[in-house]
């Protein structure tokens, strides 16, 4: 399959027509779910599914280490360029390699100002032309909404889109009766999109909570893989 098919039959092109076209520039969206359920996987899909289409991204973690999120991101992509019988799949990689950039912070000593700061160095120097931020481990628990506010700000100044991770630890996340994940509650008003990822008895579902002005819990069809944790259609 060449590449341009392969980026429309994407089950992420589902997500984007239930969130009227995708995440745009200036917006934010969070992925939220409890511990390891598989927030990580689903937003490296997300971004691969970004690089296929030559855009740049750039991926932040917060993350002791990065190895594992470069297992992933090698991971993810052979899973989908066997999957699709990907033409030309080393030369495709090599291309999205060159769009893709990899931030480390440490979550204790990283200021958001200085997580900010990096990246309109990085666009406005000219280094790297960004075009959605994936920022990966952000400690939502003790999140400043005036600090949380730098990203918003960042976003629509540059015209990037950022996709976040919120854990919710061990536990499933607690809602309110609109469905919303009270941990993201210090900063609903500057989140576009949320989804929520939940467990049922065939798998993990994602549902959306929040499409802008709209809130509730709307499930768009889509589960991961059990093995590849890709995001899928239902059967």
């Amino acid at each position: 399959m060449v590449k341009t098919e392969l980026i429309k039959r994407s089950p992420l092109r589902i997500l984007e027509r239930s969130l009227h076209g995708g995440l745009k520039p200036g917006e934010i969206g969070v992925l939220t779910g409890k511990k390891g359920i598989g927030k990580t996987a689903c937003l490296v899909h997300v971004a691969t599914d970004k690089l296929f289409q030559g855009k740049h991204v750039i991926h932040i973690s917060y993350a002791p280490n990065v190895h594992h999120l470069i297992d992933w991101y090698e991971d993810i992509f052979k899973e989908i360029a066997r999957k699709r019988n990907l033409e030309n799949a080393m030369d495709v990689h090599e291309e999205i390699i060159r769009n893709r950039v990899i931030l480390n912070f440490h979550k204790e000593g990283a200021k958001t100002s200085h997580v900010v700061a990096t990246l309109r160095a990085l666009k406005e120097g000219g280094a790297f032309d960004v075009d959605q931020v994936i920022v990966d481990g952000y400690e939502f628990t003790t999140v400043d909404p005036h600090e949380f506010a730098l990203f918003k700000e960042v976003a629509e100044d540059l015209g990037i889109s950022f996709w976040f991770s919120a854990s919710t630890g061990e536990a499933a996340p607690e809602v309110d009766e609109g469905s919303f994940p009270k941990l993201l509650d210090p900063v609903k008003d500057m989140l576009d999109v949320v989804l929520l990822l939940l467990p049922g008895k065939d798998g993990v579902t994602l549902h959306l909570v929040k499409d802008r002005d709209r809130l509730g819990d709307t499930d768009l069809h889509l589960v991961l893989d059990p093995k590849t944790l890709l995001i899928s259609e239902e059967d």
